[in-house]
């Protein structure tokens, strides 16, 4: 692992992708972990002031207030914390059930695998987004239940990654000495062939994080995830529509930081996967 490690850090040095979106990555990790230290929720991003409604920017208030009198730049910023909460729990939880579920259908092989990937192939029949919301539709809108939905649609994908890295990774010589030793299918699962795939697990789970904001801003923006008042970037572009002549400047900064944010994720994705994986980027070439 701290080779791997090492070697991300080494990669920095000459990937001009990987060191542009993992500052811009940073940036936003950064204001999310340091916002509530700044800016107090209840009396900055909540409280309703009409006094100060639809200001425009200024020095006060640099991305100026909503229709509630309520500072942009501060929500905006809140805004990072929800977006990064959502986006690492669901992946997480993509990642803790597919991974297992992938190695484990590689590895055995024959009608177990058969029967388990058909199971797989039937869920990633459906789009994301819409796996998504027939499971907020079952358990209620909120963030929580978000995170349960996105993280649940991305099982599949990320099985379907595992699968095809435990099928390569199970006819190593390594592996075929751990049989020779007597090794359970367990130990030689979760200590040998999950080790070496941890490179496209990462890549994996960076592309799916930029996936991950993109769904749970829909969700939001369709009443389905985050609820008012929170600050999610989902809402408020939602409630900025309705005033996008009067304040342009409540729709833009939120829909540029989204922007950001996705962009951000994807060009560390992209570029981690064509570093770590050079197979993977020569079918991605081929297919453009």
């Amino acid at each position: 692992m701290m080779r791997l490690i090492k070697r991300l850090f080494a990669l920095t040095q000459y990937n001009r992708k990987i060191a542009v979106g993992g500052c811009c990555a940073l940036i936003f990790i950064t204001m999310a972990l340091f916002s509530p230290l700044v800016y107090d929720y209840s009396r900055n991003v909540i409280k309703y002031d009409a006094s100060n409604r639809f200001k425009a920017p200024n020095l006060s208030h640099f991305f100026g207030t909503d229709q509630y009198g309520r500072d942009v730049f501060v929500r905006v910023v809140w805004g990072t914390r929800t977006a990064l909460y959502l986006a690492v729990c669901s992946v997480l939880i993509g990642l803790f059930i597919g991974v297992p579920y992938g190695m484990l259908s590689g590895y055995w092989g024959g009608w177990r695998d058969e029967f388990m990937m058909r199971i797989n192939d039937a869920l990633l029949s459906l789009p994301a987004l819409m796996l998504a919301l027939l499971i907020i539709a079952t358990l209620g809108s909120s963030l929580e239940n978000a995170i349960v939905a996105i993280g649940a649609a991305f099982v599949p994908r990320v099985a379907r990654i595992m699968r095809s890295c435990a099928i390569t990774i199970k006819n190593e010589q390594y592996v075929l000495a751990a049989r020779a030793r007597g090794e359970s299918s367990y130990y030689i699962i979760f200590r040998e062939i999950l080790p070496n795939a941890l490179g496209p697990m990462i890549v994996e789970g960076g592309i799916r994080m930029s996936y991950a904001v993109m769904v749970g801003t829909s969700l939001s923006f369709l009443g389905l995830g985050t609820q008012p008042p929170q600050p999610d970037w989902g809402l408020m572009i939602y409630e900025a529509r309705q005033q996008i002549f009067l304040a342009p400047w409540t729709l833009i900064f939120p829909s540029v930081a989204l922007t950001l944010m996705i962009l951000s994720f994807n060009t560390l994705g992209d570029a981690l996967r064509d570093t770590l994986d050079p197979k993977e980027k020569r079918l991605h070439q081929r297919n453009i």
